[in-house]
């Protein structure tokens, strides 16, 4: 299903890795580099992927659990954990809270961010950032490699994508 995903790149691939600039041109800090060419201590939550892979992984859990007619996770699973567990807990961001393994948007007008309560979403240190909106039967997967801007790039994303939508 995600043949180009895992906790470190083989040597067979390691060529197709997107290399930040040296500097970031806006701030002219020094980027980031996170070294994923050998294999880590612990296989944790953190992995390598493809825009591909997520955009598979992610239209998987916008079909409730299914992908390219094969049920990989029930659909009580997909709900379970994209559903907030937090309660009045704050989560990661005003208006959010959290499932088992995402941000969960849990209250309109709260948030800076734009999107739909509902959605759920997760991004990555290095600029990987990816939502599911199951209103707007919506997936986006943004992919940089820059540490230092990040957070502004995958809200000017978001934002485009979200201001296309002319209903």
């Amino acid at each position: 299903m995600m043949p180009d995903t895992g906790f470190w790149v083989p040597n067979g691939k390691q060529g197709r890795i997107a290399q930040p600039l040296a500097v970031d041109p806006d701030t002219g800090q020094p980027n980031r580099v996170i070294d994923v060419t050998a294999a880590p201590k612990y296989e944790s939550g953190g992995a390598v992927s493809t825009a591909m892979d997520y955009a598979r992984f992610s239209q998987m859990l916008l079909n409730r659990g299914r992908l390219d007619g094969v049920r990989l996770l029930g659909r009580k699973t997909v709900e379970l954990m994209t559903a907030d567990h937090l309660g009045r807990i704050d989560g990661p961001t005003p208006g959010y809270g959290f499932g088992l393994g995402f941000a969960v948007h849990r209250e309109a007008g709260v948030s800076g961010s734009p999107g739909t309560v509902g959605e759920y979403l997760w991004s990555g240190l290095a600029g990987t950032a990816f939502w599911i909106d199951p209103k707007e039967e919506l997936i986006g997967v943004w992919m940089m490699q820059a540490t230092n801007q990040r957070i502004h790039y995958r809200q000017l994303f978001k934002t485009l994508v979200l201001r296309a939508i002319v209903d």
